[in-house]
């Protein structure tokens, strides 16, 4: 039995999840919860035993100094729960944490043993795949779900992949199992140059996010970010004749294939969305959209312990590592190598030697109209 003392009565909470591994694609996903919680200054109310779900000669512990006094921080999941006010309060249920390395339906379980108990109405899990996509055009983002009605009603694609998975994949199925409603958003992130920190990927993510939900987040210094990370990869391709003839053969790609797609109501919503983030709350610095929507088991919960010591995972910011040769990613690439695509396209990225995108990094029906 989940019990969580000391945590309030949520209002409308929404649970957003994110894990550090094969479906997080130059740490963007990992970092937009990251920058949700740090924002929000969220409250760190449970971890996961790290004994139930990691291989520590995967993932090991690392050691550091407090004081003076030796600590040791485990690999491990924690949730921490952020109030968001406003007119139209809402909460949300960070959830971040390393994918785990074992009993992947006992940690679904876990996870949903706190969604049930706080009363969470949405599970949103982030994700970013390494896909054949330009680093100078809008990031593309899609929204997938296992739920008929879910996509019906918040216009977004039923997932028909099949084929090797990640944890996203496992978590969206066990929730639509358990009958919570669940949305897989996933960024493309550009093969070229896939070493983290990626902060064009992480706003479009939260972005999305935001469009989804309908809370404004804050988004701080993340948008000159993506501006100085396109700059910095820039002139590094341009540095290299190669690299930068393989950047405009992608760009000649994306903008035919997303010509006849410049339809007016598909014009007219990014207009729509461009009003709504112009006229939004503190913190929304303008040109900061660098969003491409697309429309697009078992075990009972096991114990859990409260663990606030010690810091918890996370990249830091650094300048864009320099792009290597064009070609596609091989399986083992220092980002991962990208997470469940969606339906009908294919082996999903990493899951061959190709390292093509999934087909959940498709791109959608309408780009934000500011381009870093």
């Amino acid at each position: 039995m989940i019990e969580l003392e000391g945590v309030p009565e949520l209002i409308d909470p929404v649970m957003v999840a994110a894990f550090e591994g094969w479906n997080d694609a130059g740490d963007a996903a990992s970092t937009a919860v990251g920058h949700l919680d740090r924002e929000w200054k969220g409250e760190v109310f449970a971890a996961l035993d790290a004994e139930d779900y990691y291989d520590f000669q995967v993932n090991r512990p690392t050691v550091w100094l407090d004081g003076g006094a030796r600590k040791i921080v485990w690999p491990t999941t924690r949730l921490s729960v952020v109030r968001v006010g406003g007119e139209k309060p809402r909460d949300l249920v960070l959830v971040r944490g390393i994918e785990p390395s074992m009993r992947w339906r006992s940690f679904c379980n876990e996870i949903l043993g706190f969604a049930h108990e706080l009363g969470v109405e949405m599970v949103v899990i982030l994700g970013a795949l390494l896909g054949d996509t330009p680093h100078t055009r809008p990031v593309p983002v899609s929204g997938v779900t296992s739920d008929a009605d879910l996509a019906r009603t918040m216009d977004l694609e039923e997932t028909r992949y099949e084929g090797p998975t990640g944890i996203v994949g496992i978590l969206q199925e066990a929730c639509t199992h358990a009958g919570v409603p669940a949305v897989s958003l996933w960024a493309a992130v550009p093969h070229y140059v896939s070493q983290p920190p990626n902060p064009k990927a992480t706003l479009a993510l939260l972005n999305r996010l935001e469009d989804l939900i309908g809370l404004r987040i804050p988004l701080g210094e993340l948008a000159e970010d993506a501006r100085a990370w396109q700059l910095g990869v820039d002139q590094l391709a341009a540095e290299d004749s190669e690299v930068a003839e393989y950047v405009q053969s992608l760009e000649e790609a994306r903008d035919t294939a997303e010509l006849p797609e410049a339809s007016g109501e598909a014009i007219a919503r990014e207009f729509e969305r461009y009003l709504r983030r112009r006229d939004g709350g503190p913190g929304q610095a303008p040109g900061g959209h660098a969003t491409e929507t697309g429309s697009g088991t078992g075990e009972g919960p096991g114990s859990y312990l409260r663990d606030t010591s010690g810091p918890g995972p996370g990249p830091g910011r650094g300048k864009p590592p320099r792009a290597p040769r064009p070609g596609p990613p091989g399986p083992e690439s220092s980002a991962g190598p990208g997470p469940e695509p969606g339906p009908d396209k294919g082996p999903e990225p990493g899951a061959g030697p190709d390292g093509k995108p999934g087909p959940d990094s498709g791109s959608g029906d309408n780009e934000d109209s500011s381009d870093d």
